[in-house]
């Protein structure tokens, strides 16, 4: 693709955007009727705001959902506590939940707006931001040009490129140069994406890290993590966390095989979409196991065989209640999710091997030999099985993991010494404006 077609088609993609506009607006109406929006604030998709611009310096900051809010929390925190205005987008209504839960009130939470012309300048010109902070792979055509015409520094934090995307911008090489030139900074997780964004036209480059291992231990309320531990009494226990699509199904089976050596095995699933909760429960009515969920606040009786975690916000909670923690999205699904949270809890880890988006940290993980790597139902239960049996070698595995949780660790500092030529400015900026 030569420089005129990457010109032509970001025009197409401009006018395709304003000429979609009512179609877009009606996909969101039908996502808010299904619950998957906040109908109450369906204007901050089209660029407008009902919370007013605060004064002085701002940040724009932007996480697609859960787990890049969680990354970048800290991150906000900190420039928020030295003085700085924030606003923060993600894309999620669980993300949204997330926000109000663990942020201040005084940062400002909008969703993100559409990537299109005129709503991202209508967004642009009431919160007037000094910066742009996006977390890993969030590069927005309109978005970024729109940024980089306002001479707005547009950062990408724990940055990183999948497979599946690296080799979409770059069968489209002349197209990603004109997008990537415009990043004023990327800080890389890994030296393998430090590669990838220079490639692909990324002007300046910095690997710092991954900050999700920065983030802290998950947390958990510790009354009900002993209610509901108490319940479970001495029961064997093993989790199966970010389930996807036809995994729940696996680990069923997985469970029927595991109950003939373990009769009081219990099995916790938490699908990485709550709202999944009542199709995982049909598989497993299906499955003829019988279940509780967590939003029930029914107690966990003997008889049950399943514990679904639907809830929003208690991964921590789930995560402790075994020491042993099965990953999804990697046998049935593809990405894998990331194995860090369990590691820093202090839980063995079974994977299957489709981890391609969190390559460096099961890479790390593997290195130490905490992580086990299954293909299909078979190995997973016999994996399982071997770590509820033998508590040296589950242990073992656990304090691997915490080693090399720990030589992960660096990424938040790194991040801010990065940042701190861009963020110098404006606390500049902002000490005049409070003297004047």
């Amino acid at each position: 693709m030569s420089k005129f077609w990457a010109r032509a088609t970001l025009k197409t993609y401009r006018m395709f955007g304003s000429f979609s506009y009512p179609a877009l607006v009606g996909w969101f109406n039908l996502r808010a009727s299904t619950g998957k929006e906040d109908r109450s604030r369906l204007g901050e998709r089209y660029g407008y705001s009902k919370a007013a611009r605060p004064k002085g310096p701002l940040i724009w900051f932007h996480a697609a959902s859960v787990g890049e809010t969680n990354a970048i929390a800290p991150l906000i925190e900190h420039l928020h506590h030295l003085g700085l205005n924030v606003v923060l987008t993600t894309g999620t209504v669980t993300s949204a939940a997330i926000v109000k839960k663990r942020l201040p009130a005084s940062i400002a939470h909008q969703y993100v707006p559409m990537d299109v012309k005129p709503v991202i300048q209508r967004f642009l010109n009431h919160w007037q931001p000094d910066m742009a902070i996006f977390a890993e792979s969030e590069i927005w055509p309109m978005t970024l040009l729109e940024l980089a015409a306002r001479r707005i520094p547009f950062i990408l934090v724990n940055a990183r490129l999948s497979d599946r995307s690296y080799k979409r911008w770059h069968s489209a090489a002349d197209l990603a140069e004109a997008m990537f030139e415009n990043i004023s900074h990327v800080a890389a997780q890994s030296s393998i994406d430090e590669r990838r964004f220079l490639e692909l036209g990324a002007p300046k480059v910095s690997v710092t890290g991954n900050l999700k291992v920065d983030t802290g231990v998950l947390p958990v309320d510790r009354e009900v993590w002993a209610q509901i531990m108490e319940q479970v009494g001495g029961r064997p226990i093993w989790v199966a966390a970010s389930t996807h699509k036809d995994e729940e199904a696996l680990i069923a089976d997985v469970h029927k095989m595991l109950k003939t050596r373990y009769p009081n095995l219990l099995t916790v699933i938490v699908p990485r979409h709550p709202k999944r909760a009542n199709e995982v429960l049909k598989i497993l009515e299906e499955k003829e196991l019988s279940t509780v969920s967590r939003s029930s606040g029914e107690a966990i009786t003997l008889d049950k065989d399943i514990f679904l975690g639907d809830t929003i916000g208690e991964m921590g909670l789930f995560l402790r209640m075994g020491q042993i923690t099965f990953l999804g999205k990697s046998i049935k699904a593809k990405g894998g999710q990331n194995p860090l949270e369990p590691a820093q809890i202090g839980s063995a880890i079974i994977s299957g091997r489709n981890v391609e988006n969190f390559r460096p940290s099961y890479l790390k993980l593997l290195d130490r030999k905490a992580v086990r790597l299954v293909q299909d139902e078979k190995m997973l239960a016999v994996a399982v099985d071997e770590l509820l049996k033998n508590t040296a070698y589950r242990q073992e595995m656990i304090e691997n993991a915490k080693v090399a949780v720990d030589e992960m660790k660096g990424a938040l500092e790194r991040t801010f010494t990065l940042l701190d030529p861009y963020i110098k400015p404006l606390l500049i900026k902002a000490t005049l404006e409070r003297e004047e």
